[in-house]
C-alpha cells in the first residue's frame, strides 16, 4: 500500500524486509499461477495483464515477455507518484510473474477445467496475489499502479477503478473472441475486483 497513511500514529508497526519478501513473493506466485489457469482455457483478463494476454493470443508471443514490455512505460508514473520504494517493488514483482507465468505450465500439467471453475479460481487466486502485493507496497505494474495512485489519492477504491478500465477491455474483447469466451472471462475478472475491492481498505490495515 502507499506509505502516506495520516491518521496512522508515529508508532504503527512497520513489515520487516523480511516480511515484505515473502508477502511479495506469495502473491507473485498466487497471481501467477492463476493467470496460468487462465490462458489454459484461453480467457481473457482486465488491465495491462489482459492487453498481454490479448496480444499473446493474437501473435503467439509469450505472455511473459509481452506482460514485461507493455508494463515499461508504467515505471517511470510510479517512480515520480509513489517513490522508489514501490517503483522497485512492482518491478520485481512484474518481472518475477513474467518469468513464472511461462515455467509454471511445464511444472504441472492441467487437464479438462470447467471454465466456470477456472474463471472463479483465476479471480480468486490472482485478486488474493494482488490483495498481499498492494499490503507489501508493491503492484503488478501498468495500470495497477494507477489504480493503487487514485485511491491514495482521491479515496476511490483500486477495485473500482480497475473495473471501469476493464469494461472498456472486455468491450474490445467481444470483437475479436468469442462471446462464450469473453462472458466467461467477465466472471473471472469480476470475481477478482471483488477481493480486491471489498478487502483492500487502508482504514482496516495499520502496517506498513
Amino acid at each position: 500500500m502507499p506509505a502516506a497513511v495520516p491518521f496512522l500514529p508515529a508508532d504503527a508497526p512497520r513489515h520487516t524486509p523480511l516480511e515484505d519478501a515473502q508477502g511479495l513473493a506469495m502473491g507473485v506466485l498466487l497471481a501467477a499461477s492463476g493467470l496460468v489457469i487462465l490462458t489454459h482455457l484461453g480467457l481473457i483478463t482486465g488491465q495491462t495483464a489482459g492487453i498481454a494476454v490479448i496480444i499473446s493470443y493474437l501473435t503467439g508471443w509469450s505472455f511473459g515477455v509481452v506482460f514485461f514490455l507493455v508494463n515499461l512505460p508504467f515505471y517511470w508514473i510510479a517512480w515520480r507518484r509513489m517513490g522508489l520504494e514501490f517503483t522497485l517493488k512492482s518491478i520485481g514483482c512484474v518481472a518475477a510473474l513474467s518469468v513464472l507465468a511461462d515455467l509454471i505450465p511445464g511444472w504441472f500439467h492441467l487437464g479438462d477445467v470447467s471454465p466456470a471453475f477456472g474463471a472463479v479460481l483465476f479471480g480468486a487466486m490472482t485478486g488474493l496475489g494482488l490483495l498481499a502485493i498492494f499490503r507489501h507496497k508493491g503492484s503488478l505494474g501498468g495500470l495497477g499502479v494507477i489504480a493503487v495512485l487514485i485511491q491514495d489519492t482521491t479515496g476511490f477504491r483500486a477495485g473500482h477503478v480497475q473495473l471501469i478500465v476493464d469494461a472498456v477491455i472486455f468491450l474490445v474483447a467481444f470483437f475479436l473472441f468469442p462471446a462464450e469466451r469473453v462472458l466467461w472471462s467477465l466472471l473471472g475478472a469480476l470475481v477478482l475486483n471483488a477481493v480486491i475491492a471489498f478487502n483492500h481498505r487502508r482504514d482496516w490495515y495499520v502496517v506498513r
